[in-house]
């Protein structure tokens, strides 16, 4: 136990203590699954643009062009994660980043117009069932939370004239940005053009349509400040 929560400390995990009611059995089984993601991660490093430490990935994971993803150190990618990278600026993520299981990343929908590229900061969690569109440039801070099923999205059609379709009127792109230290809650929603000041909370069920200041506890939809952290 002290020599994984040693290389777990090398590995940029400096306070990460394994629970010490796990047993041998259960320990053997996690470090079993650890090492098929260590070599399925391996064969992604291999593609990827930059990567500057160890890769673990799950099973059933769909990766398209790899040629545009920098990755930091120790990344973790759950099962069945969805990521397409096609995009002006790609992917670039820091250190220590988890990506759960069934979680996609899309920064193109359309060739005709590519997404503007994602940057994620070091220690971040993404958790489960979570959805990032990558149209405007998305920005994610470092030690950021997302719960499960958090969906953000970084373009709006437009909508104003009657006498056209929508999808024939063009889109919005401004971008979302996500400072440091956010916990977003369960099934929030964060639409296109929306700046979260740092160290602030989003409460689960959220839909925020405009910018939260720092320090803030938002909740509702649409979502509003509820008190302050300060």
């Amino acid at each position: 136990m002290k020599i994984l929560n040693n290389l777990i400390g090398l590995l940029g995990r400096k306070d990460y203590k394994i629970d010490e009611n796990i047993n041998n059995y259960d320990l053997y089984l996690f470090l079993l699954n650890k090492f098929s993601s260590l070599f399925r991660g391996f064969i992604l490093k291999a593609s990827v643009k930059k990567s500057k430490g160890l890769i673990f990935i799950g099973t059933r994971c769909k990766i398209s062009h790899r040629n545009k993803i920098s990755l930091g150190r120790t990344i973790i990618i759950g099962d069945n994660v969805i990521i397409n990278a096609l995009s002006k600026n790609g992917i670039i993520t820091g250190d220590n980043v988890s990506i759960a299981s069934n979680t996609i990343i899309e920064c193109t929908g359309v060739i005709r117009d590519l997404g503007e590229g994602l940057i994620i900061g070091n220690n971040v969690g993404i958790a489960p069932n979570c959805f990032i569109q990558v149209r405007g440039k998305v920005q994610i801070g470092n030690n950021v939370i997302f719960g499960p099923n958090v969906m953000i999205f970084s373009e709006n059609h437009n909508f104003s004239d009657l006498n056209i379709p929508i999808n024939l009127q063009g889109e919005t792109r401004k971008g979302v940005k996500i400072n440091d230290g956010v916990w977003i809650g369960a099934r929030a929603v964060i639409l296109d053009g929306v700046s979260v000041g740092e160290n602030s909370i989003i409460a689960a069920g959220s839909v925020v349509v405009k910018d939260v200041p720092p320090f803030s506890i938002v909740g509702g939809v649409p979502a509003k400040v509820l008190k302050s952290r300060k």
